[in-house]
């Protein structure tokens, strides 16, 4: 069983930070990638950020230059810092953990809010 815990949402003015986290335990077999995606109000799930294993980084358009994320693989803790926040990023946020090797390859955080204000 593996379990992601995540914190660090809130509501924030336009213009603000704030920074995620999201802790990875249980039983994981080899991680492939971490990553953090968003559902906004009435619309679909969306990819924002993701780090693989060697490193590399992907982040969806509309947060490059906004967004950073980062990773600590000695506590397979993933970080999502959020600067210069626009309403329109206000959404539930996911941490997601990808398995490579495990039984299941996919594991979902239960959501933090984030909501921007004008």
């Amino acid at each position: 069983q593996v379990q992601l815990v995540e914190s660090g949402g809130g509501l924030v003015q336009a213009g603000g930070s704030l920074r995620l986290s999201c802790a990875a335990s249980g039983k994981i077999f080899y991680i492939n990638a971490m990553g953090w995606y968003r559902q906004p109000p009435g619309k679909q799930r969306e990819l924002v950020a993701r780090v693989a294993r060697d490193g590399r980084t992907n982040y969806a358009d509309s947060v490059k230059g906004r967004f950073t994320i980062s990773r600590d693989n000695g506590d397979d803790t993933v970080y999502l810092q959020m600067n210069s926040l626009r309403p329109e990023d206000t959404a539930l946020y996911y941490c997601n953990l990808e398995d490579l090797l495990g039984p299941k390859k996919d594991y979902w955080g239960q959501g933090t809010q984030v909501t921007v204000s004008l």
